[in-house]
């Protein structure tokens, strides 16, 4: 068998919906146990996001391949047994849990280094600390307050980003603090907490238009598909659809402008003649494009813009994705074992190359009993001594 960089690391998880799934699933592909704890019956509630898989939701199919299920109410004295158990045995313990919450229950990062010295502790909340700790934060939410909406949409119409952006943001920043933090603790013996916050990852992400609004003084215009400081970069119209292409430098510029526009004399417009520039014409701009690329389709605007060496993509539909011609070629699809039978999932974006298989996903529960077993908690009579022996000590 394959030895997985994370082998023999063990992730004990009180997480739902999304961020914190996406983080230890990236673990669980690398060979870490994450053990999944859920409420009893339902679960993670993004569980039920959605049925399409066949009965099963396709949220929770792609955040929890490869993890082990343990339906426990830690908030019960036997539960609570349970998970400090698990904790003793942990290298690393994450949660979604709300920072109120978490002090409550004595799941703080802060609480468990004192109790746990071993452990990486961490945690996925909204806002952090400050004035707005306690403020539910959704991916909606978040998106509003960092102010991202108003830089998605069109010009009438702000949107927000189609995916839970805010969520995945943090869920990455877990994801390579706590491989950071394995390291470390590898090298120094020390344990460092991993707290991250929805609103903190999120605004990391939006440095560049916040830098540029700071000091150019206002705000990138929301574009749709094209760019609010450089162009032409975006979708422009061709006899039979829009093709995505992006110019970077004047050299691009130049190119662009004789070989696939066959109109050299607009590089040295005065209303393109520079980034800034075009971008203050960009209405001039794009209808010359549109104009000039509007008798050709897309197969020949592509040519052009290959053969001048200016990027360029096809705007293509989610539903053309499966298919891709890159996934093909890379092998990118690969199989797991659910419940209601096997389901393709993609490959993570690296995995060592010897790295071929991936874990299924649990149903809820499906490994309380292994856990408990493995944790030498054979139910009530089990717990039960545990807790006598805590007493004793």
């Amino acid at each position: 068998m394959t030895l997985k960089p994370l082998d023999g690391v063990v992730v004990v998880a009180v997480e739902q919906a999304v961020a914190v799934p996406f983080a230890t699933r990236q673990l669980a592909d690398l060979g870490a146990r994450v053990i999944k704890v859920e409420r009893s019956g339902s679960g993670d509630f993004a569980r039920q996001y959605d049925d399409v898989v066949h009965g099963l939701s396709s949220a929770f199919i792609w955040l929890n391949r490869g993890k082990e299920s343990l339906e426990l109410d830690f908030k019960s004295p036997e539960g609570r047994l349970v998970l400090d158990a698990l904790l003793e045995r942990a290298d690393v313990f994450l949660h979604n849990i709300s920072p109120a919450a978490a002090k409550r229950q004595g799941l703080d990062s802060s609480t468990l280094r004192s109790q746990f010295p071993q452990l990486i502790s961490g945690s996925v909340s909204g806002y952090g600390s400050g004035p707005m700790a306690d403020a539910k934060a959704y991916d909606l939410l978040v998106q509003g307050e960092t102010g991202l909406i108003s830089l998605t949409g069109t010009e009438d119409h702000p949107a927000k980003v189609g995916i839970s952006i805010a969520d995945i943001s943090a869920g990455m920043y877990v994801y390579a603090s706590t491989l950071a933090a394995i390291h470390h603790r590898t090298r120094t013996g020390q344990a460092l907490t991993v707290d991250v916050s929805l609103f903190d990852s999120l605004t990391e992400w939006l440095g560049y238009p916040l830098l540029y609004t700071i000091h150019g003084g206002e705000a990138p215009q929301r574009m749709g598909a094209n760019h609010a400081t450089i162009a032409p970069y975006g979708a422009f119209a061709t006899s039979d659809g829009e093709i995505l292409l992006a110019i970077q430098n004047r050299f691009e510029w130049a190119r662009f402008c004789a070989d696939v526009l066959e109109q050299p004399q607009l590089e040295d417009d005065e209303r393109f003649a520079s980034n800034v520039l075009r971008v203050q014409n960009i209405e001039a701009l794009t209808e010359i494009i549109n104009t000039s690329l509007n008798g050709l389709d897309r197969k020949s605007v592509a040519e052009r813009l290959d053969e001048a060496g200016i990027a360029n993509a096809r705007l293509n539909r989610i539903e053309d994705l499966e298919n891709h011609v890159q996934l093909r070629a890379r092998d990118r699809w690969v199989p797991v074992s659910t419940e209601v039978g096997p389901i393709k999932t993609m490959r993570p974006p690296w995995a060592p190359d010897e790295v071929h298989e991936y874990g299924p996903v649990p149903s809820v529960g499906q490994h309380s009993q292994q856990i408990l077993d493995w944790l030498g908690l054979d139910g009530q009579g089990g717990l039960a001594n545990v807790a006598h022996d805590r007493e004793r000590s």
